[in-house]
């Protein structure tokens, strides 16, 4: 893909999945299609938070001044991007409003009246709401957003530091299958001290990259220690009758995951999307000639019924247009399964099947049609998966040193690697290697530290 940025735009506006010319700056409408591709997706990670005793709940948009600001280092970090509400109609209002950039503190403040003994807790609750962030940088659909329309937020409480690390691992373990039923290949990374989470004792961070080489976080995971419920006074009566701060994680995961299944799926006929959040899943095309067209519209039916009697998300295409643009409106929304039906087909009782993963076209047995769909289903997500980590694996790395070079040499090598090929840097890690001056020496990030084919290494990348 020569340039992606280009090809990204042209595709949410073809495929019909998110309008950016709204009159307000990184805010955009999500259209039928797009919005079912958020609605599956999100689902997959409703459902694997609920299968780990995760309850959703739903807070208030909006959060006084006065209880935002009570968590001093939390809201520092965003005190340059929040917007706030100052007028009741025409009124000033005595206390402003901030429209939320996350939750923790309306969540926090609740939890308080929630918790009084050690059999309240664990608690475990998440929300999928709209944030709000005065971002300055040049924003980007379903990437740098103003209004961030999707944003999956989880937050624990706990009796123990220990109960919380088991969290905190539970959570990781939640976003590896998330992204993996997503066919998202990912890097983890523990973030360095300068970019954790505000508040937080330390982040773990979920990376992927883009066709442009380009590093992007999808996902994050934080520990929070008892920095929050010290600040919210979240005290609970433990089991031998004294007192004591609960201990807390949260984690998010936003529309960046939707922008994620496009970028890295897609080619240049247009989307590819994993059977589990394709809106389509098999479009039907019947192929008709004149005198045969009742024979190939009945034919056609009793493939949708069997299909959809069967779960599958199935559409016909029965338009007055040519067969040729229907296969490319298809190719382009990226449905993962198209059948041909046509007279010839009829009479030889079978099928053609296209696979949008592959390309590949052959004919079924019109009485394996069923097993044959619903197997190749799987089949696709798991090709969609084995290709996109073959494509992240080209993009990483491995500048290797010895303890005798200069910081000054190998930062010239990685900053040459990432000219040539970008994508991520792996350098083993030291302590030497990983300092917050080394940052401005390979004028890219330092993204943490991660596990790598079993070693240690410092995670480098230019972002998003």
């Amino acid at each position: 893909m020569e340039n992606f940025s280009e090809w990204y735009s042209e595709i949410l506006e073809k495929a019909e999945i998110y309008d950016v010319r709204y009159p307000i700056k990184g805010c955009g409408v999500y259209l039928p299609y797009g919005f079912k591709i958020r609605r599956y997706t999100f689902d997959i990670l409703r459902r694997l938070l609920e299968e780990k005793g995760h309850e959703e709940v739903l807070f208030p948009l909006l959060i006084p001044e006065d209880l935002l600001a009570k968590e001093g280092e939390h809201i520092k970090g965003f005190e340059n991007e929040v917007f706030w509400v100052t007028h009741g109609g025409k009124k000033p209002l005595e206390i402003k409003l901030a429209l939320r950039p996350t939750s923790e503190t309306p969540i926090y403040y609740m939890m308080k009246l929630w918790i009084k003994v050690h059999k309240d807790l664990p608690i475990k609750i998440f929300q999928i709401v709209n944030t709000f962030r005065y971002e300055t940088k040049h924003t980007r659909p379903l990437i740098r957003l103003r209004e961030i329309m999707t944003f999956k937020e989880a937050h624990t409480a706990h009796t123990t530091m220990e109960e919380a690390e088991n969290q905190v691992k539970e959570a990781i373990e939640i976003y590896r299958e998330f992204f993996n039923e997503l066919g998202i290949p990912v890097i983890v990374s523990r973030r360095p001290e300068w970019d954790k989470f505000p508040g937080a004792e330390y982040t773990v961070a979920f990376d992927t990259v883009f066709p442009d080489g380009r590093v992007i976080q999808i996902g994050t995971v934080h520990n929070l220690g008892q920095n929050f419920s010290r600040t919210f006074d979240l005290e609970f009566e433990t089991l031998e009758g004294g007192k004591d701060y609960v201990y807390q994680t949260c984690y998010g995961i936003s529309d960046r995951a939707i922008a994620s299944i496009i970028a890295i799926h897609g080619d240049e006929k247009g989307l590819i999307l994993p059977p589990n959040v394709a809106p389509i899943q098999v479009i039907i095309i019947p192929l008709l000639f004149k005198g045969k067209k009742e024979i190939v519209y009945d034919k056609t039916r009793k493939l949708y019924s069997l299909l959809k009697e069967a779960g599958v998300r199935v559409k016909i295409d029965d338009r007055d247009i040519r067969p040729g643009r229907k296969f490319n409106d298809w190719e382009l929304r990226g449905v993962p399964v198209r059948i041909e039906v046509g007279p010839k087909d009829i009479e030889n009782k079978v099928v053609t099947i296209y696979r949008r993963d592959t390309g590949e076209k052959y004919h079924v047995g019109e009485d394996k049609i069923m097993d044959e769909i619903l197997d190749l289903l799987e089949k696709i997500k798991d090709n969609m998966r084995k290709k996109a980590k073959e494509k992240i694996e080209r993009y990483i790395t491995i500048v290797d040193y010895n303890a005798d070079i200069p910081i000054e040499e190998i930062a010239c090598r990685v900053k040459e690697t990432l000219k040539e090929k970008k994508g991520i840097v792996l350098i083993p890690y030291s302590e030497k290697v990983y300092r917050e001056d080394f940052e401005e020496k390979i004028e890219a990030s330092i993204l943490g530290i991660t596990e790598y084919r079993g070693e240690k290494y410092i995670t480098v990348g230019r972002t998003y």
